[in-house]
């Protein structure tokens, strides 16, 4: 594991950014009408509504995800750098949003009443946020390899 900051404050960026695709595409299926009933960011408010005793506010559920994506899973993409298999940062950044989807599917949507891997919201939702963290890893593993200069290989 590596704890260098230089390296960690990279993953947080480059978390950002695969946060601002992975949102971007999310907003691109809700506008065309694809599966509107999967909204992470929704379910995330309600939940901290819920368990804070508040109205839903849209404006944490934003914050959480945006905090998720670049702070939690940026950061500990940047930690676990050495041990994730392989040398390409774009794989390494596919099994992290493999992992990242995988803890969302048994946990958090679970938790939002949504079933074990959302299956609730229809048989489409595990295949679309599946989807959706692959984009995720990839952005992530392209951006931290240009910020840290790493050079790619196979």
């Amino acid at each position: 594991m590596n704890f260098n900051i230089s390296n960690i404050t990279k993953g947080v960026i480059a978390g950002f950014i695969a946060t601002l695709v992975l949102t971007a595409l999310m907003m691109m299926k809700k506008m065309m009408g694809v599966m509107p009933e999967l909204d992470p960011v929704h379910m995330m408010s309600v939940m901290a509504a819920q368990k804070m005793g508040m109205e839903t506010n849209m404006m944490v559920g934003w914050v959480m995800h945006f905090m998720i994506g670049a702070v939690a899973w940026g950061g500990a993409f940047a930690v676990l750098n050495n041990i994730l298999p392989t040398q390409n940062q774009t794989i390494k950044g596919i099994i992290l949003g493999i992992g990242a989807w995988l803890i969302m599917m048994v946990g958090p949507m679970v938790m939002a009443g949504n079933g074990l891997f959302g299956l609730a919201l229809g048989p489409m939702a595990p295949v679309m946020t599946f989807m959706l963290h692959i984009v995720f890893g990839v952005v992530l593993g392209l951006v931290y390899q240009k910020l840290t200069h790493s050079t790619p290989s196979v």
